[in-house]
């Protein structure tokens, strides 16, 4: 059974706009009927379903793309498949859990560090590192 962008709409909760937008991002793919329509097949819903997951956690949309792309195209996404495709984004989301982490737990340092000073912050500048690098701007985040 195909699926109007309507429908599928609907049952996702995203706006055809953003469908249009996946598909043309190679996200999802659909089909053309005899007046030209789009159409999408059943298993577009989970599709959509993993790229808002991938997208609340923060995952970019060119990795969503390179991660689902391992997958057959049109076909059912198996439990392995999304076991496999899941721990490709656990590395990142325990790294950036990590660092709000860290950002929660020095935040309270920053009441009294004098961040205007630019001379020593434990959250953008530890222990002065950027100036021992020089005089001017720097780079702040790897």
């Amino acid at each position: 059974m195909l699926l109007t962008p309507g429908e599928v709409s609907r049952r996702t909760g995203v706006a055809v706009s953003a469908l249009h937008f996946y598909e043309s991002k190679g996200l999802i793919s659909s089909t053309r009927n005899g007046g030209n329509q789009r159409r999408y097949s059943r298993n577009v819903l989970r599709y959509v379903a993993i790229i808002k997951i991938a997208q609340r956690i923060g995952i970019p949309l060119a990795t969503i793309a390179d991660a689902l792309a391992v997958l057959p195209e049109g076909g059912n996404i198996t439990a392995r498949q999304w076991q496999q495709l899941s721990s490709r984004w656990r590395d990142e989301l325990e790294r950036r859990i990590h660092t709000l982490e860290q950002l929660r737990d020095e935040l309270d340092g920053c009441i009294g560090c004098g961040c205007l000073s630019r001379k020593d912050c434990p959250l953008r500048n530890p222990n002065d590192a950027l100036g021992q690098q020089g005089t001017g701007a720097r780079l702040l985040e790897e």
